[in-house]
């Protein structure tokens, strides 16, 4: 259902000027103008985290740097014992990226505070807009450290680290202008935190397909990575009969099939990404196959049990070919819950703001990509709220929104800050 005209109270202008900040951020990559590629504590990092920080100034929020290289601006609120709302995304990217992943969250936030500041509106409130620089983790072989350091999770031995031209976290921090000694000190009071609310690109194709320009975030989903390595024995591939072969390639293929049937009767999403086989000669049978296998979903158990069915299922393969199977958990992500209070806000805010499915309220649908609520539900309530994304499709140059639904997602956030009672 589209927004009705009459009930958005539209300020004209802020979605074609998100969209316009989003093209100058774009201008920050380490791979020229046409590939957008910025990693955390580069130098494109750091000038678009000065670009957004002229933003936050121009909105009218007090601004610094905290140690981890996460750009706060901060407004105050009528109210001095008010706890504060945290509002943020991130601006790196992964390579060759979008850009509105991460980006469109910040830049977002930003627009929706700069108008409700020219219209006068003081809220009872303190907000603060964080943007982090770590999402991604492309760069080292960690992530979410910008938001693990404000949720007081940061591990100090991820310091040590290294990206891939040796050089280690600690030292990269130093070099932007952070301080790895200090990343304790990021850490806030959780009695003096409100929430956490999130804007994001939906990265998928729910709300184009249900005509919405945004939606409630319900859970951002858990995940399960396996490093997975099948050994067999290889060949002549002219010589070895078929019944006579234990050749690692054909089994880990049905193992493959077997990860997309167990996606479908356990309610996940099953993913193998990645897949070689050994020796790699085109007249040799398969010695070995290694593979990868990401599986998601916002229920733990639905998950967990997925894997157990998995794991069950591969021994199952291994036997009846003759050969061996080992798994190495790569990754592990418990599903983060958003807070119901502040999901209720946010579907409200798009409801009085005419964005509401056919049954007249706010389309609430869960997240299949990782955010940075993942580390900040460790210190407080947090939510997010989607917006649609054309043809589903992020991580990809062909990310793209409109400015129609990115007004439409400002006017969400307007409208729920104005309501917002911490």
């Amino acid at each position: 259902m589209r927004a009705d005209p009459a009930r958005t109270a539209l300020s004209p202008g802020d979605g074609a000027m998100i969209l316009q900040r989003a093209d100058e951020l774009a201008a920050y990559s380490a791979d020229g103008p046409n590939v957008l590629t910025r990693l955390y504590l580069t130098p494109e990092h750091r000038a678009a985290a000065a670009c957004v920080a002229d933003w936050m100034r121009d909105a009218g929020l007090a601004t610094r740097m905290d140690a981890a290289g996460t750009i706060v601006g901060r407004i105050e609120g009528a109210r001095a014992d008010a706890p504060t709302l945290l509002i943020g995304s991130h601006i790196d990217t992964v390579r060759n990226a979008g850009k509105y992943d991460g980006n469109l969250g910040v830049i977002l936030a930003i627009q929706a505070l700069r108008r409700l500041t020219r219209e006068g509106v003081r809220l009872p409130y303190a907000v603060e807009i964080l943007a982090f620089g770590d999402e991604e983790g492309v760069r080292f072989p960690v992530t979410l450290t910008s938001s693990r350091a404000i949720a007081g999770t940061f591990d100090a031995r991820n310091l040590d680290v290294a990206d891939a031209g040796g050089v280690t976290l600690r030292a990269a921090l130093k070099a932007f202008g952070g301080d790895p000694d200090a990343l304790a000190a990021c850490a806030r009071d959780r009695a003096r935190i409100a929430g956490y609310v999130e804007v994001h690109i939906e990265q998928g194709p729910v709300l184009e397909q249900q005509d919405l320009a945004v939606g409630v975030v319900t859970a951002i989903a858990g995940a399960s990575r396996l490093a997975v390595t099948v050994d067999g024995f290889a060949g002549h591939a002219g010589t070895v009969p078929m019944t006579m072969r234990r050749d690692a390639g054909a089994a880990a293929a049905e193992m493959v099939l077997a990860v997309e049937r167990v996606g479908h009767d356990h309610g996940v999403v099953a993913t193998v990404g990645q897949m070689r086989f050994a020796p790699g000669a085109v007249n040799v049978i398969p010695s070995r196959a290694e593979f990868t296998v990401d599986l998601r979903s916002a229920s733990d158990a639905d998950r967990l049990g997925a894997l157990a069915a998995l794991t069950g299922a591969f021994a199952d393969i291994a036997g009846r070919r003759h050969v061996a199977v080992s798994h190495a958990a790569a990754y592990e992500e418990k599903a983060a819950t958003c807070d119901p209070a502040l999901v209720a806000g946010l579907a409200a805010a798009a409801t009085a703001c005419g964005h509401a499915a056919e049954d007249g309220a706010a389309l609430r649908l869960p997240s299949g990509a990782g955010h940075d609520g993942l580390a900040m539900a460790a210190l407080c309530p947090f939510a997010m709220l989607f917006v649609r994304c054309e043809g589903g499709i992020s991580h990809n140059p062909a990310e793209a929104i409109t400015a129609e639904d990115a007004q439409a997602a400002t006017d969400v956030v307007a409208r729920f800050l104005k309501d917002f009672r911490a």
